[in-house]
């Protein structure tokens, strides 16, 4: 069964410390326990959604925000650039 890892108790991402497979169950360590069905295929280091999360809604991994979603996306899914809108390093973003 892979495993994921939570590093704080706010983050909705986790981070796999194993290869994932579609259909898979994968046990949550860390910050949160528990288990969720992965969705998708999921690269080893890769990072996976554990609660639903709305269009738009932070991204938080380490506590931290890292983005966006940037369409809704369910427990379970892959979360990468093709989901997750960038908000570092973002000078577009900035009022000036």
């Amino acid at each position: 069964m892979p495993r994921a890892i939570v590093l704080n108790p706010a983050d909705n991402v986790a981070t796999l410390l194993d290869a994932g497979q579609a259909g898979e169950a994968c046990a949550l360590e860390g910050e949160r326990q528990g288990r969720l069905v992965l969705l998708q295929d999921v690269p080893f280091g890769h990072k996976i959604c554990i609660a639903d999360t709305a269009e738009g809604q932070t991204i938080v991994k380490y506590g931290q925000v890292i983005g966006r979603a940037s369409r809704a996306v369910r427990a379970g899914e892959h979360m990468h650039v093709h989901n997750i809108e960038s908000a570092r390093a973002r000078g577009d973003l900035q009022k000036g």
